[in-house]
């Protein structure tokens, strides 16, 4: 029995969305604007729009490498999963927008909560998007067997939820849960690189 062809190539949906993320990462960028003093304390203001821009700069590195190691164990493509990706780089898309109003307002109550409440359906969207491509792939999927429980996933969302409220008490308190949350995701999470290690070693073992 012939397999069904996938609705795309793995590869054009990858490249899709690597240009999107450059696209978010520029924008995110272009938002820093240059000083009209020529002194280092014309520097100041911009601190916490510089804050702002490294915080989201590691976010958006982080989704772009999780999703490259995602689709990395990914062998089908459905229609499915086209539009949970594209749920996925709208959410992300809003972070140029909640990044330069959280920056230029100094880490206001309002801003801040915004910014935790675009992580967290970004989180959620990531969470779908996973869901569908192992439902695609099916349960004894290698995908599956590398996500695993997703721990640091449902953790991350629930940090988020926490500062979200915390943000209109303590702004630095909600900044800081962003900042450590960013920073247990650059710990390396080699869960499918080693599941796709395992799946190389079985084959050649036989």
């Amino acid at each position: 029995m012939t397999q069904p062809k996938p609705v795309m190539s793995k590869g054009r949906l990858e490249a899709f969305s690597d240009g999107v993320i450059a696209v978010i990462i520029t924008i995110i960028v272009l938002e820093m604007k240059a000083p009209h003093g020529d002194e280092p304390a014309a520097l100041l203001p911009l601190i916490p729009v510089f804050m702002s821009y490294v915080l989201s700069f590691l976010y958006v590195g982080i989704y772009w490498n999780n999703h490259h190691h995602m689709f990395h164990a990914t062998q089908r493509i459905s229609g499915a999963v086209l539009w949970a990706n594209l749920h996925l780089l709208f959410w992300l898309s809003l972070i140029p927008f909640v990044t330069a109003w959280m920056g230029e307002n100094h880490f206001a109550a309002m801003p801040t909560a915004l910014y935790g409440v675009i992580l967290f359906c970004a989180a959620v969207a990531y969470t779908i998007l996973q869901s569908v491509l192992v439902a695609t792939e099916g349960q004894d999927s290698l995908l599956k067997a590398a996500i695993g429980k997703d721990f640091k996933g449902k953790l991350s969302m629930v940090a988020y939820a926490s500062a979200i409220g915390l943000a209109f008490m303590w702004q630095w308190l909600a900044g800081l849960i962003y900042l450590l949350v960013a920073l247990m995701w650059l710990i390396p999470d080699r869960r499918i690189e080693r599941a796709l290690e395992s799946a190389v070693a079985s084959r050649e073992s036989r």
